[in-house]
């Protein structure tokens, strides 16, 4: 008999509704269950995509015996991280400040009334290693509930408390940016960043690329920030460049690149990019998307460049076969695991291989061939004796291996075609194996980052298809999960909304979406529905609605869940594995700005870099995009008004141009004369009657150009 997750719309909370437990959602009622029954509340959090969320699944709630002793003790309730990340950063933050560590599944008691008393991760079915097992820890907090309850109070006073005292924290951080509480300019502006390169020089590994330790993440929002930075150096890249360029081939020619089917998985394990987690988010690859396009525009070498726009179209055609929903969104996430030849549900089996099945699939010569380029070994490199698919050298055809152009050794071309050959049949031999579940809810904020990512790429790569891909996610975007003009819901599900009321990030990813959609694309549409969201941002999102503006939160002054509100409002200015909801905000109310003159929304995203970039010189991993965005904001960000007939050659010529040359957050405006609204298109004539570019800053512009050429030249300068 399914529990109450059976009505759910979320993926993950369905894959737990025939748990034995009593599970139910976050809501005012489960509370108030809890209140009745004088009992406290278990609040396990995950995600569909969650390989250690399946594990203690397995093991522990599919179990009757922990079931029963979770129902007569506790209120159960189950969250979707990427449903509710307003839950998941309250209760992240208490589970971190009592541990000194994060992670999922997350497992928090309550009170009845939601305020934390004890947190901790995944628990195993019996004690390992010092760590209690899950049916210890429940007893041991049924037992503390039932006869020491003043200590259980304490805790949870204390845990308040904590989570207080890390607000002031933040707030003495703010004072540091000067009176205004704005970001630092000109010379200010130009020392936060060079401090936030040497600190971010320390950690980089030189050896394999990346920032850090293993485990390693994709350096998003960094690699973003790095290739901007590169690009406003007078003298040449230089550093900023080199560690971006590294890391970004590092991770594509490992195994956290799926060098099969293109996309990026979550992260490595390892600090060479070897074995990764297998689940792919949609969110890694629309942010690693945008930042492998900003590579192949920045790069000079000709076979690194080639290198780069294989990536992106790889994972960008991934993107759009395996993600895209019929209602023509993108769906969340694959999981990590799916069943192996045996149907026992693993990590990685539909993507590992062994020797024998490389030769299954291709034959004696080809698999021996594949296996030393691909690194596959009789050992393995990933468990049970099979090998996860890396890039360790460029093809090139073993002697008598391959065919020839007639002329001797084989060309370049040849090898290449050869190993296209190989990959389409390993992938045709791999299409046969089960498939990793697919977390098919759509989420507003990374659909935004899609749309942002695809729109660019589409264009400066001529694959006009991605460019109706985003425009579909667009759409759906505005149909159904803008339910009101400036009022977002977070996720949908089958074209059907769902209860979550947007966030930050919801609202910041959206628009950034838009208004890269309206740069590829032209239509104004798009500016509208971002001007719109961004209004919501200023008047709904600061901390007192009677004051628009100051300091950002992750949820709308009128829509905070009322049981976090008594613990804590989320804020996180830093970034996760997306962009932080202030910084993302920032980012798209300075491109905004620069599109519409308007001053009111460039001194908010001042304001909302100016927490961040405080922290930027000791933190520059977990202020990436504040970084991005602040080189945006100290190159202007330029602005390119296109003026022409949109179906002219030469004005679409001017267009890619202006959206290629890669100066840092630069706006760019493509239009008829005299038949837009924004201020950037208006009173822009054509040169004799030729499409013409016009470079701005703060609307005072350069001689304008009817050359792209000297287009390029002007945004580089």
């Amino acid at each position: 008999m399914p529990n109450s997750l059976a009505r759910s719309t979320s993926p993950y909370l369905q894959q737990h509704a025939h748990n034995p437990v009593d599970w139910v959602e976050w809501g005012d009622e489960a509370f108030a269950t809890a209140r009745e029954r004088d009992v406290p509340v278990l609040i396990s959090v995950g995600y569909s995509a969650c390989h250690w969320c399946h594990v203690m699944a397995h093991e522990s709630f599919e179990d009757p015996a922990v079931a029963d002793l979770m129902n007569a003790h506790f209120v159960n309730i189950k969250v979707d991280r990427e449903e509710r990340p307003d839950v998941d950063a309250v209760y992240m933050a208490a589970t971190q400040a009592m541990t000194g560590h994060g992670g999922w599944p997350m497992t928090v008691f309550t009170t009845p009334e939601g305020e934390p008393f004890y947190c901790g991760t995944y628990f195993p079915p019996t004690p390992v290693q010092g760590m209690p097992s899950f049916t210890q820890v429940l007893t041991t907090m049924a037992d503390a509930w039932s006869t020491r309850r003043a200590e259980v109070t304490q805790s949870a006073t204390a845990i308040r408390e904590a989570l207080a005292g890390r607000e002031r924290a933040v707030g003495e951080a703010t004072a540091l940016a000067g009176p205004t509480g704005t970001a630092a300019t000109g010379a200010g502006l130009e020392e936060v960043l060079d401090r936030a390169e040497t600190a971010i020089a320390q950690s980089y590994d030189a050896e394999r690329g990346g920032f850090g330790p293993a485990p390693k993440f994709p350096p998003s929002m960094v690699l973003a920030w790095l290739l901007r930075r590169a690009a406003r150096r007078p003298d040449g890249p230089g550093e900023a460049f080199g560690m971006a360029r590294h890391t970004l081939e590092a991770m594509a020619r490992g195994g956290i690149y799926d060098q099969l089917g293109g996309g990026f998985a979550r992260y490595s394990v390892d600090a060479a990019w070897v074995v990764p987690h297998f689940e792919k988010m949609l969110y890694d690859n629309a942010l690693l998307l945008r930042a492998y396009v900003q590579w192949w525009r920045a790069e000079t070498d000709e076979r690194a460049r080639a290198f780069a726009a294989r990536i992106v179209t790889e994972t960008a055609d991934w993107m759009v076969r395996e993600l895209r929903t019929p209602e023509g969104g993108f769906a969340s996430a694959l999981d990590a695991d799916s069943p192996d030849a045996d149907g026992v549900s693993r990590e990685g089996a539909f993507s590992v291989w062994t020797p024998v099945q490389l030769r299954d699939a291709l034959g004696a010569q080809d698999a021996a061939w594949a296996a030393d380029l691909l690194g596959v070994t009789e050992a393995g490199t990933f468990e049970h004796g099979a090998s996860v698919l890396q890039r360790l050298t460029e093809p090139t055809p073993a002697p008598g291996g391959g065919r020839t152009s007639g002329r001797g050794a084989p060309s370049d071309q040849e090898a290449l075609a050869r190993f296209d050959d190989v990959r389409r049949r390993l992938l045709a031999a791999r299409d046969q194996r089960p498939r990793p579940a697919r977390d098919d809810k759509v989420v507003a904020a990374w659909n935004g980052l899609a749309v942002a990512a695809l729109a660019e790429a589409g264009v400066l790569l001529d694959r006009p298809d991605w460019v109706e891909a985003a425009r579909a996610a667009a759409r759906l975007v505005v149909d159904v999960h803008l339910v009101e003009p400036g009022r977002l819901l977070r996720t949908s599900r089958d074209g059907a909304p769902g209860t979550a009321a947007g966030v930050l990030e919801d609202y910041a990813g959206c628009a950034e979406g838009f208004l890269a959609l309206y740069q590829a694309t032209g239509e104004e549409t798009w500016v509208e529905h971002a001007g719109g969201l961004l209004d919501a941002v200023l008047d709904r999102f600061g901390q007192d609605p009677t004051q628009p503006g100051g300091q950002l939160h992750d949820t709308a002054v009128d829509e905070t869940d009322a049981v976090l509100a008594r613990i804590r409002r989320p804020r996180d200015i830093t970034d996760g594995p997306t962009p932080g909801g202030p910084p993302a905000a920032a980012a798209a109310l300075l491109t905004y700005a620069a599109l519409t003159g308007s001053h009111r929304h460039r001194a908010a995203a001042e304001q909302a870099l100016a927490e961040p970039l405080q922290l930027s010189g000791r933190f520059p991993r977990a202020t990436g995009w504040a970084l991005a965005t602040a080189e945006a904001l100290a190159d202007g960000p330029r602005e390119v008004a296109v003026v022409g007939p949109v179906d002219d050659p030469a004005t679409r010529a001017l267009h890619r141009a202006a959206l290629a040359a890669g100066a840092p957050g630069a706006v760019v405006v493509v239009g008829e004369p005299d038949r837009s609204t924004l201020p950037l298109l208006l009173d822009r004539p054509m040169l004799e009657g030729r499409p013409t570019a016009y470079v701005c800053r703060g609307f005072v512009c350069d001689r304008p150009t009817t050359d792209p050429a000297e287009l390029g030249a002007q945004l580089r300068g």
